[in-house]
């Protein structure tokens, strides 16, 4: 049976602990110590200070959304059976990250929400209006109106960088409903990826503590009872806990809470401008390099910040910023986390054995060419197709490779003859009746040209299909 990632999208998921000495050298092993409690004070040690100063700051999210239930296709048939609507209600958690009423949580759990209430440790309950919702970090930041000079408690986000494998965390949320609940455990990896490319530069915590419906959103704590993470998800057969759960890192989470309340309405994530990939054990041997570790440069984009770095392709990044680099997804998880002009120090390996340090400067992703949106018209098969211009910008906006060269992406297909002929949001258009297509004007021609039929070519999926029409 497959393990699968389950999103818990009303709900939570998350938690583990932390442990006050984390980070420290621990230069000799000391020895388990399995003598029997000295006193009495001692048996009654538990996570309790640290629950009472993170708890009161953890919230209770409800999202409620209009969905239109289709009838039975036999009624629609005699012209019976109109979609009919009804109310469907998500439940989660979130994280009060500053007094004044803001509020971090999970974008699957607000998504599409018409009215979200916030219920407080203290029951009491407030709607919520969304200041940011970004889907690929899959965090949305609130907004709550409190009385006038009211603090609200808050979490400290912890974004130090300095949590380790094996330290102790609490996860704190509200699963299956039945309120406020702690759970603990332990970091069972860090930099944990789901995308096997490392391209998506999600580098997540990881952790055994227990996470369930309902937890998503809610707050993974350590031991000074700082938030470390934000619950997402989990893998699981069943869809309940089983041990594997995902935090999103709080450096991430600072990123997108600084945006919200800066007035931004999309997180701008600064780009290598390079295409890597993780150095395999067959890479490694053939570069003569001694681990199979680092981030292989196979693509540089030209007038990038890697380019105007000096970086090339062939060089290995070893490290960034100090911290070592393990494979594609580390490095890109780092660039992901800093703010555009920020400095990033690369180590980089040429040619199999030089070291050198590259200082490459932080970028958003450039939208050239412009977006061009338009919605195809006009008798074609992309007639009711929106469509726009491939750049750097538009593909991170969408997790789409940059470096997959010149086209038009079809970003929605609406009513049209685009419908029928099987057209997807995500295709992306390489050529019209034997002319290459490198933007929306190079298109808008080729389909305005005479002809007695139209052979498009498009890439989906990374396949590329060629239709007749």
């Amino acid at each position: 049976m497959r393990a699968v990632r389950v999103l818990i999208p009303a709900f939570a998921l998350m938690a583990a602990c932390s442990d006050p000495g984390a980070g420290q050298a621990q230069p000799n092993f000391v020895p388990p110590n399995r003598a029997a409690p000295a006193s009495a004070a001692s048996m009654k040690m538990s996570f309790a200070p640290v629950v009472k100063r993170a708890a009161p700051a953890v919230v209770n999210i409800s999202a409620r959304r209009l969905v239109r239930q289709q009838t039975d296709p036999f009624w629609q048939l005699f012209g019976l059976g109109a979609p009919r609507a009804r109310i469907a209600n998500s439940l989660g958690s979130g994280v009060i990250v500053r007094a004044d009423g803001v509020i971090v949580t999970n974008n699957h759990v607000v998504e599409g929400g018409q009215e979200i209430t916030v219920a407080l440790a203290d029951r009491r309950e407030f709607p919520a209006r969304i200041l940011l919702a970004d889907a690929r970090t899959d965090l949305a930041v609130l907004k709550i109106d409190v009385p006038a000079g009211e603090r609200l408690p808050v979490l400290p986000i912890d974004d130090s960088g300095d949590t380790e494998v094996g330290d102790l965390v609490l996860a704190i949320g509200d699963p299956f409903g039945v309120g406020q609940t702690v759970t603990n455990g332990i970091v069972s990896a860090l930099n944990r990826t789901t995308d096997p490319t490392g391209e998506g530069g999600s580098a997540y915590i990881q952790t055994d503590a227990a996470i369930n419906p309902g937890n998503s959103g809610g707050a993974l704590v350590d031991m000074d009872g700082d938030l470390i993470g934000v619950n997402s998800f989990i893998l699981s057969r069943s869809g309940t806990s089983s041990g594997v759960g995902f935090a999103i890192p709080a450096a991430v989470v600072r990123r997108v809470v600084e945006t919200a309340v800066g007035g931004g309405r999309a997180v701008v994530r600064p780009w290598l401008g390079a295409r890597t990939q993780s150095v395999t054990s067959e890479i490694a041997r053939s570069l003569g390099l001694p681990l199979p570790q680092g981030a292989l440069v196979a693509d540089v984009w030209p007038g990038g910040p890697a380019a105007r770095a000096g970086l090339r392709q062939g060089d290995v990044v070893t490290a960034a910023d100090g911290q070592p680099v393990v494979d594609a997804a580390s490095l890109n998880y780092v660039f992901s986390t800093r703010r555009p002009g920020d400095t990033v120090r690369l180590t980089v390996r040429r040619d199999g054995a030089r070291e050198q340090t590259l200082n490459v400067r932080a970028e958003a992703p450039p939208a050239s060419p412009a977006r061009d949106q338009r919605t195809i018209e006009g008798q074609n098969p992309l007639n009711g197709a929106t469509v726009i211009n491939l750049s750097p910008a538009v593909a991170d906006e969408l997790g789409l490779d940059p470096f997959s060269g010149p086209g038009v992406l079809i970003s929605g297909v609406g009513r049209g003859f685009a419908v029928g002929a099987g057209f997807r949001p995500g295709d992306i258009i390489r050529s019209v009746n034997g002319r290459r297509v490198a933007s929306v004007r190079d298109l808008a021609a080729a389909l305005e040209a005479p002809a007695r039929g139209w052979q498009i070519t498009l890439e989906r999926g990374g396949q590329t299909i060629t239709a007749n029409f």
